[in-house]
């Protein structure tokens, strides 16, 4: 899956958060001073030549919506993540965490206790 900008991600959110929307209505969810239109317009256009948006014809304007959730993008990104920081290694991820203190063992314990009692499953 390809990578997003900031700017990219943001609209995503709104396309994620909000449903099918026009460029216009893009533009209500920014605060002064807005981005021009021009500008949104292309990075829509540019999502949707990504995979990311896809479009309904309304007369001469365009309403786009995902064609990629939020849930798959973090997934993809995660992964792609965990491939060049950690070299394929979720066991180096989970390492890390350890190390820096982002996860004490006592929660690492918790997690396998409850992936051992079937109250959390792992997806791939």
């Amino acid at each position: 899956m390809k990578r997003l900008t900031a700017r990219e991600e943001e609209i995503m959110g709104y396309f994620w958060t909000k449903g099918p929307l026009f460029v216009k209505q893009l533009l209500e969810f920014y605060d002064e001073p807005k981005p021009h239109f021009n500008t949104l317009s292309t990075i829509v256009r540019g999502l949707e030549e990504k995979g990311f948006l896809a479009h309904n014809t309304f007369g001469n304007t365009y309403q786009y919506y995902a064609t990629v959730t939020e849930a798959d993008y973090s997934r993809g990104t995660l992964k792609n993540v965990i491939a060049k920081y950690f070299n394929n290694s979720y066991l180096g991820v989970i390492s890390s965490l350890v190390k820096e203190e982002e996860i004490s063992v006592e929660e690492l314990k918790e997690l396998i206790e409850s992936i051992d009692k079937g109250q959390l499953t792992i997806d791939n």
